[in-house]
């Protein structure tokens, strides 16, 4: 039980972390935002990064929040675990 619950958060979080990756990665590709798919993984990834995207402004035209949320979810999938396994 305890091994699928890891696993199922390892997944999760990796699946996530994979989303805001290609978010980012699309904000260098002209209009690929617009774009549906675009779009609809902005409105997944959005909420995440909008935080810190209020708390560290960016430096010149670099943006580093996207990396600061990406070390938070990495942060949070270990309390998960760590969580788990200690309720379990």
């Amino acid at each position: 039980m305890k091994l699928v619950l890891f696993q199922f958060i390892d997944l999760f979080f990796n699946i996530y972390t994979f989303m805001v990756f290609i978010y980012i990665l699309m904000s260098w590709v002209p209009n690929l935002r617009e774009s549906s798919f675009g779009e609809i993984l902005g409105k997944f990834v959005e909420p995440v990064l909008a935080p810190f995207r209020k708390i560290i402004p960016p430096l010149g035209i670099i943006d580093i929040s996207p990396i600061v949320a990406l070390l938070a979810l990495r942060l949070a999938r270990n309390g998960a675990i760590a969580l788990v396994d200690m309720l379990l």
